[in-house]
């Protein structure tokens, strides 16, 4: 999964406002994203520009792509768009010691419950669903 770094409009019609999110490049503008990383205002006197350096800082270190607005409002900011790459003591000490294995995580499904009492339909539903059956039947017959 190729992570980006891009602006996700929202605002009113003619009143634009971003959020800077880390998304799948794959996702739509402003679908769905992994993390929200700040905001812009583009219409605000300045402009108004609040971004969580330290969240930014670690998607860029992931390998994040930040696309062209997005970068360009990072180095107003004087974040680094290059990536760091890890200590080397983190790096041999994750050599010798390898993580266990993550446990799996089991999705909840909603069970099929059984009602001790059945759902009592309104008087209109059991009038269609009469109805129905009987338009079944007569073309059945025909």
């Amino acid at each position: 999964m190729s992570v980006v770094i891009r602006l996700m409009r929202a605002g009113a019609k003619k009143r634009p406002f971003f959020r800077m999110v880390a998304a799948d490049s794959r996702r739509q503008r402003d679908g769905r994203f992994l993390e929200i990383l700040g905001h812009y205002n583009p219409l605000a006197q300045p402009y108004e520009l609040m971004v969580h350096k330290d969240k930014v800082e670690a998607w860029l270190s992931k390998g994040a792509q930040p696309s062209e607005q997005a970068a360009s409002l990072l180095r107003s900011l004087g974040i680094s768009m290059h990536r760091r790459p890890a200590p080397i003591a983190v790096v041999a000490q994750a050599v010798e010691a390898p993580a266990p294995p993550a446990k799996k995580v089991k999705v909840a499904k909603k069970a099929a419950v059984k009602r001790a009492v059945p759902r009592k339909a309104s008087a209109r539903k059991v009038e269609r669903k009469t109805a129905r059956k009987a338009a079944k039947k007569k073309t059945a017959k025909a």
